[in-house]
Formats: C-alpha cells, sequence, structure tokens
C-alpha cells in the first residue's frame, strides 16, 4: 500500500486523527477507587495518543474534535498541542462538559481494575456531520479514526459513515477497531456497525482478542470477512502482528519487554505502523517499527510515551531475524546509544 495525495497542497498534513480525548486522573498509590486518596491529571484517548507519537517523530499531524469551555478542556487542548500536535481544528462546546474518567494503577487485564467513565453527554459526543469542517478533516494524507467514536452517539457514528464512505480524493483512511465493550449495550450493533465501518477503510488495526470478542472470528477468517481494505493489520498480543495486503501475508513476531505499565501500546503500534507507511517502508519494517513503538510505550509509565528516535529504530527494524529475535527492551531503551544489536538486551 502506498500513500498518494496531495503532499505540498495548502493545509495538507501527513495525518488527522479525530476523536474523544478525556482528562485522565491516574491514582497516586495501587487500591480501590474507592480507597485512593488523590490523583494525577494526564490526558487520554486513543486517536490524540496516535497524533502526539506521531508528531514526537516528527510528523505533521493534527488532531479533530470538540471540547467544552471549561478548564478540562482547556487542559487538553494545550497538553496535545504541546506535543506538537495541530489543535486549531478542535471547537469549543459551551453546552457540553469535557469528558474524563479515573483508572487504577493496576493492570488492565486483570479483574482488580476500574474504570470510572464520565463521558455521558460529553462535547465530543456532539460531533456530527453537521458541526464538523469536513474540508479539515480530509486534508490529510491519512484520516485516522477508531471505533470508540463510533460508539459515542448516532451523531458521531454518521460522522464515522461519511468520512469511510467511498470518495474520489479521500485520504487514506486507517481504522483501528478498539472495540469497547462497556460502550455498546448491544453487542449485535456493535458486531454490525464495526465491520461496517472497517470494510470502508484502506487500513485496519484489529486485535485478535477484539475480533473475537466483536465479531466471533479467528485470526484465519479475518481476512475473508474483511476482504475490501488494502491492508489489514491483525494483533496477536505478545505473539506478534500479521499484515494482510493484496499480495502477500506478512507476520512479524513481538519483542520481548520488562513492561512497566501495560497501557498506550495499541495506539503506539498504531502510530509506528502509520509512520512507516508514510516514509514508503517495507511491509516488515512497517510491522517492526509498530512492535518498536508499543515497546516503547510498554516500557514507560503512562499511557503516552515518547518514540524511540527514527535512526534508532531504523537500526533494530533492519536486524536479521534472529538478531531481532534476541532482542529484550527495557526501560530507557529509546536513550540507548552504541551497537543496536546489543545495546537494548535486559541482563
Amino acid at each position: 500500500m502506498t500513500i498518494t495525495g496531495p503532499r505540498d497542497a495548502p493545509d495538507v498534513v501527513d495525518v488527522i486523527a479525530l476523536g474523544e480525548s478525556m482528562v485522565t486522573f491516574l491514582p497516586s498509590r495501587p487500591g480501590r477507587l474507592a480507597d485512593v486518596p488523590s490523583f494525577e491529571r494526564e490526558i487520554g484517548g486513543a486517536e490524540s495518543n496516535v497524533a502526539c507519537a506521531l508528531a514526537a517523530a516528527g510528523h505533521s499531524v493534527r488532531w479533530v474534535s470538540r471540547v467544552g469551555t471549561d478548564g478540562f478542556g482547556d487542559h487538553l487542548v494545550e497538553a496535545i498541542g504541546a506535543h506538537g500536535v495541530d489543535v486549531s481544528a478542535v471547537r469549543r462546546d459551551a453546552a457540553r462538559p469535557t469528558g474524563v474518567y479515573f483508572r487504577t494503577a493496576g493492570d488492565r487485564a486483570t479483574e482488580a481494575h476500574e474504570v470510572a467513565y464520565y463521558r455521558a453527554g460529553s462535547a465530543a459526543s456532539g460531533m456530527a456531520v453537521e458541526n464538523m469542517d469536513l474540508a479539515a478533516v480530509r486534508a490529510g494524507r491519512v484520516l485516522h479514526l477508531s471505533g470508540i467514536t463510533a460508539a459515542l452517539s448516532e451523531g458521531c457514528l454518521g460522522l464515522l459513515r461519511e468520512l469511510t464512505a467511498q470518495r474520489p480524493g479521500r485520504p487514506l483512511v486507517s481504522f483501528d477497531l478498539n472495540h469497547r465493550e462497556s460502550l455498546w449495550p448491544d453487542p449485535a450493533e456493535a458486531g454490525e456497525v464495526l465491520l461496517a465501518l472497517a470494510r470502508g477503510s484502506d487500513l485496519v488495526f484489529v486485535g485478535e482478542d477484539e475480533a473475537r470478542d466483536a465479531w466471533g472470528y479467528g485470526a484465519e477468517e479475518l481476512r475473508r470477512a474483511l476482504p475490501e481494505p488494502d491492508v489489514l493489520v491483525v494483533k496477536h498480543g505478545k505473539g506478534g502482528a500479521t499484515v494482510y495486503d493484496k499480495q502477500e501475508v506478512t507476520f512479524v513476531p513481538a519483542l520481548r519487554v520488562e513492561v512497566v505499565a501495560a497501557v498506550g501500546a495499541g495506539d503506539a503500534f498504531a502510530a509506528g505502523f502509520l509512520s512507516a507507511t508514510l516514509r514508503g517502508l517495507p511491509v516488515r519494517d512497517r510491522l517492526r517499527h509498530g512492535h518498536l513503538w508499543a515497546a516503547a510505550a510498554l516500557t514507560a509509565p503512562g499511557d503516552l510515551a515518547a518514540p524511540p528516535a527514527r535512526d534508532h529504530a531504523d537500526r533494530l527494524a533492519a536486524l536479521d531475524d534472529t538478531a531481532w529475535g534476541t532482542l529484550r527492551l527495557g526501560p530507557g531503551w529509546t536513550q540507548a546509544a552504541g551497537r543496536a544489536d546489543e545495546e537494548v538486551r535486559i541482563p
């Protein structure tokens, strides 16, 4: 898959990322939400996470959304803009608040993990075809969307249907399934909606586990169920990831990492893959950059982590299969210096 489009046209950026970002409150210590005495404020949102990572890697990125005219909206716009993301297309909504959520410090995969969302009726849920500048939304080489937005409201769903409709001259549409079961009261409706949006996209990211939850498909069945996208990326968790394109199937194993925080890896993977795609790298290297960027997120605290420097990641992505398979990544590996095939091994 090669990205085409008006690279030098006025106001065209590498990537447009559209979706809700919320103010995130992280606990000051482990334990139940009921027992945590204080929280630290950060930002969270699948699409804005991708935007911030890509901007940190030197790509031109615009985040499109709606936030309230409250202090939390101010914080989101300022914080995301501070990462180098263009926030000029973010609209303020005086009638709706900015969404927030609280979560525990534990791993999201455990039963003890708690998340409390306060996003119903948020400013971002008010996004719709009628109140968005569609020209600004489409003014990128890539338009990155996720299934989370479709679950926020009927207006948001209508907007995603409009943006994934096949139209001449549209940007390459990247769609991360991001199936969040709690956002969908009707699982059957969720499956139908998300499948249709994926079929209208050019590049689709989907985790093997979430595909099974949303559609009941295993990894082997996904390409038959989604023949339309030029590129389908199936993530197998710790096992690796597979790309199905129109010519071939490419698998790259994941790296072994010393996990500091099991959050943000999926968004980082998508950002790394998109960065390598924008650069025209081979499919294998696109997958490897996805794994490397995910490893950067896993070995750092919080949802957002700076990606590895481009030359560092390129050296690692160029390793032969044996050397790639022996890499062990720990905290601080993105700042390591020296030989790329030795510097990042965990003792």
